[in-house]
């Protein structure tokens, strides 16, 4: 039975999408992989053509598939009247999320979803876009063990390699992105033990 990862955050423009699909892309390797790609703006959908190592498709009937290792769920933001339901059917809840005073304040609502839903021992908050060299990560980071929820040791730069990967393929091409996101996908199977 397949492994449901959500990746979710009620705020736009955190990187849900281009983290779900370097996920996807890292662990398509060794294992049968598909997203299921729930924002209207079918992001992911768009790069179908281009991905050959795992499924991508809107249809939710791909969580019945039992032949599928792991299912990633992008979500939209602002998709609460359905984001229950996604939750109860998750294995584990990544919520990406920028080290920024807006993106700290927005992440409440989504952790009180994630709550409500008994869900926060199987959640994992993970900064993303981070910019280098800046006081407002530990600042961010601090704010957010208030929450206690388990927040991934692995940091994604804002790398420009993030941003191609949809085209590329993935960051392999890249020394530093690959070692991120080899360091976040160790901490995704970890969590799912």
């Amino acid at each position: 039975m397949a492994k449901i990862i959500l990746v979710t955050h009620q705020k736009g423009g955190v990187g849900k999408s281009t983290l779900t699909f370097n996920l996807a892309q890292n662990l398509s390797s060794c294992s049968k992989v598909a997203i299921l790609d729930m924002d209207l703006q079918g992001s992911l959908l768009g790069i179908n053509h281009i991905v050959n190592d795992f499924i991508i498709t809107s249809d939710k009937s791909i969580l019945k598939n039992s032949d599928l290792d792991f299912i990633f769920i992008d979500t939209p933001p602002y998709l609460s009247d359905k984001l229950s339901g996604l939750m109860v059917l998750s294995d584990l809840i990544i919520v990406p999320t920028k080290a920024g005073v807006l993106d700290l304040l927005a992440i409440e609502s989504t952790i009180s979803i994630i709550d409500d839903n008994n869900k926060l021992g199987k959640t994992l908050i993970v900064l993303n876009m981070v910019k280098h060299n800046t006081s407002l990560t530990s600042d961010i980071l601090n704010e957010l063990k208030s929450y206690k929820v388990k927040i991934a040791n692995t940091q994604i730069n804002d790398l420009v390699v993030f941003t191609r990967s949809v085209l590329l393929k993935g960051v392999e091409s890249n020394h530093n992105a690959q070692k991120q996101m080899d360091g976040l996908t160790k901490e995704v199977l970890k969590a799912l033990i």
